[in-house]
Order: C-alpha cells, then structure tokens, then sequence
C-alpha cells in the first residue's frame, strides 16, 4: 500500500488523469459482464421492477391513474336483464351461425357496446355474429397452420353451448356485470386516446372515472391527455427472468397468464394451474379468461395499477393511437398488456412457420429515436421445444412495434387486453 502511495504521489497530474481513466474502463468493462441478461443471444440486459423507466421528454406529467371499479346502476340493470331475457334455453353447436345469434348477443352500457364472448366493440351486432359465425373451429384449420393455443370464437361458444342452461345463464350474468362495472374505463381509454367525447353526465354517474386529485369536481378528470410526445423514451415493467416457454403446443394462454401473474407475485405457479384456471382445453384459451383471471388472481387491476382488464376491439385504431395505448398501460398504469396477435412470419421473423393466433405478454416499449419504435414483449412460443430442428426462439423480445400492432389487426378477434 505505502508503495502504491508512493508511485502515485510521483506521477505527473496528466500521468494521474491517464490512471484514472483507465482504472474506469477496467471497472466498466467488470462491470457489464456481471450485468444480468435476457434469455437467448443477442438479447439486452433486463433486470426490471415495476417500473424502470429512462425519462428524456421534458413535457413528461405525473403518471395518470386507472378508474376503479363502479357500481351498477338501475340503467345498467335494466340492460342486464333484457339481454338475459334473451338467453336460449338449449343451443345447437352444429350450426354456426344459429350459435353465434344466440351467444354472441351485445347490449349497452354508457353508449359503450359489450358483446358476449367478444368484449368491448364498436362492430355492427350483425356483423360480430357475422364473425363468430365464420371463425374455423381448431380441427378444422389448415394442417399446414401450428396452432399455439387461442381459442377461435367458434370454439368458445361451442363450450357456452355445452353448458346446462342454469349455469350458462350465470356466467353470462357475471360477464355483463363485470363488464358494467367497468365500463368508466372504456369511456376514459377512448376519451383520452381515440378523443371520443365523454356521455352527458358521465362524471356525475361515475366518480370513479375522475383523477385522484379532481374526486370532488364534477367537470374534470384529468389534465390534458398526454400524447406521444409527452412519454419517456423508454420503460419496460417485469423482470427478464420471470417467463417460461410453453410446455404444451396449446398453452400460449397458460404461460401467459404464469408470466403475468408471477411479475405481481414474484413466484411462479406451474403452467398447468394456470390452465386449470383458465378451462385451457386442447383447442386453446379464451382472451375473455385470461383477462377475468388477472383481475381475480392479481392485483394488477387495483386502481393504482390498470383497474379492471377488459377485452378491447382495437379494428379501428391507427398505430399511433395503438401505440399510444401500450404506453399508457408500461409507464402509467404500471401493468402488463395481454396482446392477441397472430403469428404469420411476415410479422414475426423469428418463426420457421406460419402459425395460429396466439398470447403475448406486453411489458415494455423503445420509441428508438429515428428508428422505428419497438415494443418490448414476452414470447411464450418456442418452436424448437416441439421440433428440434427449428430455430430457437427467445422469450425476451425488442421487436418492430408497428409489425405486431399489423399481427394485432390481422387477427381474426382484432382485440386486445387491457
């Protein structure tokens, strides 16, 4: 040490300067290699908590809150009651368009539209039923398609078909109420993104909706909705190691949901509980399950968080407004996004083959500079683990953000959770 001293006190300022900066390189450099990784090469470091954000935007506000849940008023009863006064009592799966009249029905809540078995969507009634109808059951896709585990409308509402009445009627009943109860949320989401004009007396009939610091007025929800612009250039939300492949080739939902819920609770539950609880059979998981079950076994709807997920149709919303959406949820709402794209290669240039629609868990955006945008995501779909000789595909992603808002709309469902 004395000698160590000694040499330093010897060495000339611009001597000491050179020192210093390489002793700095050497600790840079030790370290980078302890950093921890992403799974699979080439992936950058993630160690991610909620949230980890990398502010430049000076117009950046306070992170803006979701609305809690709401109580159902007499309107909304009523409206309940009418659709289930329409409830069949027997329902045939053997005829498509039959099943999809008498499943797929939709009602209204605050001039919002919520369709069973579909969520929360501007589409012609005629035109949801239309759908449903056409939707390929899973033994009847193409040979030539891998299927990864999302259940088609058809087949969903052939499950509600196989039901006893009684217990049908019930969960149609709890579908609709959660579904009032979170209608303030839809309202906001389209105000506040899509611009869409808030209904005469909505705050008035929903205090929930209004920002934390504005409970008492009448007149305001928020400051002015932010846009773009006024987000940091980078967040992500969940930590890198907190996600698994999927272990069966019609698990998307239950990995999913695994990734999900072990960023909220930070352990992990086995695939196969998750598909318990989502009623995953061999032809996939509902995008209708995967939200009910983050609301009840997370705490990511509270409404310091996302509030109530819901299932969103996006058919209709530009990239931008898309975008804008993912960073609401990453950087305000501090909650993953249950995205619903379809793998085809022409998005997702990872893939060997064509694929079905299909779970991602959304957990983070990079508006990349001049560069296109990229969303940040967990991939559940490994292709390799059911066939050798494909390439391998990581579960950490930084892809193309506009790609996967086209997979988004290429879906049959074009729909999101949110």
């Amino acid at each position: 040490m004395f000698r160590l001293h000694q040499t330093l006190t010897r060495l000339t300022p611009r001597g000491r300067v050179a020192l210093a900066a390489a002793l700095a390189l050497v600790l840079g450099v030790v370290a980078a290699t302890l950093l921890p990784s992403g799974e699979g090469p080439g992936e950058e470091p993630d160690g991610a908590v909620r949230p980890a954000t990398e502010q430049s935007a000076p117009t950046y506000v306070a992170r803006e809150s979701a609305p809690g849940p709401g109580t159902i008023s007499a309107q909304d009863r009523e409206a309940i009651e009418d659709l289930l006064a329409d409830s069949p009592a027997s329902v045939s799966a053997r005829r498509p368009a039959s099943l999809a009249h008498d499943l797929a029905r939709c009602t209204t809540f605050e001039g919002q539209q919520y369709c069973l078995g579909v969520g929360w969507t501007d589409a012609d009634p005629e035109l949801v039923q239309a759908r449903a109808a056409a939707a390929k059951p899973q033994n009847r896709r193409p040979s030539s398609v891998e299927t990864t585990g999302d259940l088609s409308t058809a087949d969903l509402l052939a499950q509600r078909a196989a039901r006893p009445a009684a217990e049908r009627l019930a969960a149609e009943r709890a579908e609709l109420e959660a579904a009032a109860r979170a209608v303030a949320k839809v309202v906001l989401l389209r105000h506040q993104i899509l611009g869409d004009p808030l209904p005469a007396g909505f705050l008035e009939r929903h205090p929930e909706a209004r920002a934390p610091a504005a409970r008492t007025s009448t007149t305001s929800t928020s400051a002015a909705p932010k846009g773009l612009k006024d987000y940091p250039r980078r967040s992500k939300i969940l930590r890198g190691k907190q996600v698994r492949a999927q272990r069966r080739t019609y698990w998307c939902g239950p990995t999913t949901m695994q990734a999900i819920a072990w960023g909220w609770h930070g352990k992990r539950r086995t695939q196969k509980h998750w598909a318990g609880k989502l009623g995953t059979t061999s032809s996939g998981s509902a995008i209708s399950e995967i939200v009910r079950v983050v609301n009840s076994a997370t705490g990511y709807d509270q409404e310091r968080y996302a509030g109530k997920y819901i299932v969103l149709d996006i058919s209709d919303w530009s990239f931008k407004k898309w975008l804008l959406l993912q960073m609401r949820h990453i950087e305000d709402y501090r909650a993953p996004v249950v995205l619903h794209p379809i793998l085809l290669k022409r998005f997702f240039p990872y893939l060997d083959d064509d694929a079905s629609g299909h779970f991602q868990v959304g957990r983070g955006y990079d508006k990349n500079g001049k560069k296109p945008a990229r969303l940040g995501y967990f991939e559940p779909w490994n292709q390799q683990r059911f066939d050798p000789s494909e390439p391998f595909i990581s579960r950490v992603q930084w892809r193309n953000a506009y790609q996967s808002y086209r997979a988004n709309q290429a879906h049959p469902h074009q729909n999101i959770g949110v």
